[in-house]
């Protein structure tokens, strides 16, 4: 088996993990993401005295132990970046229809209604936690398919 096909099965199961076991997955996510960022301040500040990376370097450590002690925080900053794309869909659906560019109008509706399920989706994330590991575990799945195919 070549390496594609393996990534793509190991993608697969690591999705259905997180789809089976959400609570699992966003625990393990967010431990992960909090261990590298206390490892990054921690090097950051010990690469140079600098001001700069000093101050990085404790705000990536202060991070990475919310990260890792409250697994809760992934979910919020999951539902933040659904926001934020939402908003910036929005914003370029809007561009496309009042500019006289090449973008069609019908793509600009459907980048606005895109962003609108962006949004949707960011506020499904913050009310229920459980919601990002479930698109995290389809998203695997999904990436897991292509790998293998290709």
């Amino acid at each position: 088996m070549e390496s594609n096909k393996i990534s793509g099965i190991l993608s697969v199961i690591l999705g259905l993990i997180f789809i089976i076991f959400p609570v699992f997955g966003t625990a393990a996510v967010s431990i992960l993401i909090g261990v590298s960022l206390i490892f990054f301040g921690i090097v950051l500040i010990l690469t140079g005295f600098l001001a700069f990376n000093i101050i990085v370097g404790i705000l990536a450590i202060i991070v990475g132990l919310v990260f890792t002690f409250n697994i809760s925080a992934l979910s919020v900053l999951f539902a933040l970046q659904f926001y934020v794309i939402g908003v910036l869909l929005i914003l370029a659906g809007i561009v496309g229809l009042i500019s006289d560019s090449q973008i069609s109008k019908i793509a600009s509706v459907l980048t606005i209604i895109l962003g609108i399920i962006s949004i949707v989706l960011g506020g499904f994330s913050i009310d229920q936690p459980i919601f990002a590991p479930i698109l995290i575990g389809v998203g695997l799945i999904i990436q897991g398919i292509r790998l293998y195919v290709d």
